[in-house]
């Protein structure tokens, strides 16, 4: 996980973790997450930290792996000096940026890094997102080879129009092709889908979610499109060379998607994301809604252990500045005290189909059920069962059902 960092304290060079991070480790399950931070073109609606060719100061790409892997190698080095109890990794997801500009052997050379140094449970589901124009059949075959077990297509929208918006480089008629292939391969399948773009109606985004379920992947991501600060896209809409699409429209959208992928036979397991089944809903993104353990490794990578999270230098030339002096790339860091664990425990729990154990929120919260449930918010015969599961319109509403719940 890669994203704007936070407020924090500074973080130590040796980046040993306070004894709190150790407390009821077993308990959690741990993941990584590799992020590859380079980027073809950046798109306009991108905030990720990411760097085409010309961004980078010198930086090579090809010496990334080499980085990537000192840092892994530190991280267990890190976690038993703390005194984190050593578990085997549940879930590996290489995100980006777009991680298939890489060659698959230095993808392949991280993955075996976390391997080697702690492990994989059985079964352990490994994951890299690709965008459709950044690989071939040879490519995923080599994913596959080297222990992949998974792919995120970066697919947004099949209307050229849309794409185009999005700036985004590839064919929508690349993606058969690429599911195929890996299909192929014997990877499993996800589709990303963005909504909302400026200018799309509610009938692309009908084609849209029509092709993606033709492809018939074992997962597909909808996401609505947040126009942020500072982005290419946001300067179009503050000039008023492109319109906004109105929250009504949004909702209006999300509707179809429910509507569409569960008629195909897509089941909702958490807010923006549907499977063919449970053994084929993202692992690794359940493992940060239960505020499960996650090492992140790469520039301006967040992790995660026991209420501890720390972030990493942003820049890749300053994080690779930072591994090879053999220092801890982390850059700040916080922990967390036990009122704000419990608000991110309501926060993040809330977004998944099985939802939080009634029986676990503050006498506030319980009270609240009654009145979410008339409010058509919470589903009725789950909350009888003990759990909080929201309905279609508490999914519109999930954030105004956790002010709710939360005492003030």
């Amino acid at each position: 996980m890669a994203g704007p960092h936070p407020v924090g304290d500074p973080a130590p060079l040796d980046g040993l973790l306070p004894a709190s991070a150790a407390v009821d480790a077993t308990e959690r399950e741990f993941s990584v997450y590799l992020h590859v931070p380079f980027c073809r073109v950046r798109c306009g609606y991108c905030d990720f930290n990411t760097y085409t060719a010309t961004e980078l100061r010198g930086v090579k790409q090809s010496d990334y792996a080499s980085q990537a892997v000192l840092e892994v190698e530190s991280a267990g080095r890190v976690l038993a000096q703390s005194g984190v109890p050593a578990r085997p990794v549940s879930t590996v997801f290489f995100g980006g940026g777009t991680p298939t500009l890489l060659p698959v052997g230095d993808l392949t050379r991280m993955l075996h890094a976390v391997r080697d140094q702690w492990g994989f449970v059985p079964g352990a589901e490994v994951t890299t997102e690709a965008n459709p124009d950044s690989v071939d059949a040879g490519y995923l075959q080599g994913l596959a080879d080297a222990g992949f077990t998974r792919v995120s297509f970066g697919m947004q929208s099949a209307v050229p129009r849309v794409l185009a918006t999005l700036e985004r480089t590839h064919d929508p008629e690349r993606v058969p092709l690429v599911v195929q292939w890996a299909r192929d391969a014997g990877l499993d399948v996800s589709l990303d889908l963005i909504y909302g773009t400026p200018g799309e109606t509610v009938a692309d985004w009908r084609t849209s979610l029509e092709y993606a379920i033709n492809q018939a992947p074992d997962h597909i991501s909808t996401y609505s499109l947040i126009v942020e600060e500072g982005t290419k896209l946001a300067r179009q809409i503050r000039r008023g060379d492109i319109a906004a699409i109105d929250d009504d429209t949004q909702a209006e959208f999300y509707e179809l998607a429910d509507e569409l992928l569960g008629a195909a036979g897509f089941h909702w397991y958490e807010v923006s994301n549907w499977a063919t089944d449970v053994s084929h809903e993202s692992r690794h993104n359940l493992a940060y809604w239960r505020s499960h353990d996650w090492w992140g490794v790469g520039p301006g990578a967040h992790s995660h252990v026991g209420g501890v999270r720390w972030w990493n230098a942003k820049h890749p030339a300053a994080y690779a500045e930072r591994v090879l002096a053999g220092h801890s790339p982390a850059v700040g860091r916080e922990t967390l005290d036990a009122e704000t664990r419990e608000v991110e425990r309501v926060l993040l729990l809330s977004r998944i189909r099985t939802g939080i154990p009634i029986a676990s929120l503050t006498p506030h919260g319980r009270h609240e059920i009654a009145g979410l449930i008339a409010d058509e918010l919470v589903n009725a015969r789950a909350a009888i069962g003990g759990n909080l599961e929201l309905t279609l319109r508490g999914r519109l509403l999930a954030d105004a059902v956790v002010r709710r719940v939360l005492p003030d």
